[in-house]
């Protein structure tokens, strides 16, 4: 086969392969200009993206009002991972 032929279970077909299941939902949420500014600049004010601040306020909400869910996955942990403690600084530095 040339490097420009497609390989795989569908490809005499000529049809994609069957996307995986998402581990995460998506939602198309419409929101007030006003509203979505001031929800990124808290977002910002976070660190966070303004998805997972409303990810964060949503959980929040839920578990509040008892209302989680036991089997909910903890919120995705992002960025650069936490500093490790260095064994060859001198102490108090």
């Amino acid at each position: 086969m040339s490097a420009d032929t497609p390989e795989g279970p569908d490809a005499e077909s000529g049809r994609a392969p069957a996307r995986q299941p998402q581990r995460r939902k998506q939602v198309l949420l419409r929101l007030d200009p006003s509203i979505h500014d001031a929800l990124t600049r808290w977002a910002d004010d976070e660190l966070r993206s303004a998805n997972a601040q409303i990810e964060f306020l949503l959980r929040k909400a839920l578990s509040e009002a008892g209302r989680l869910p036991r089997g909910a996955g903890a919120i995705p942990r992002r960025g650069r991972p936490p500093k490790q403690p260095r064994d060859d600084r001198p102490p108090g530095a």
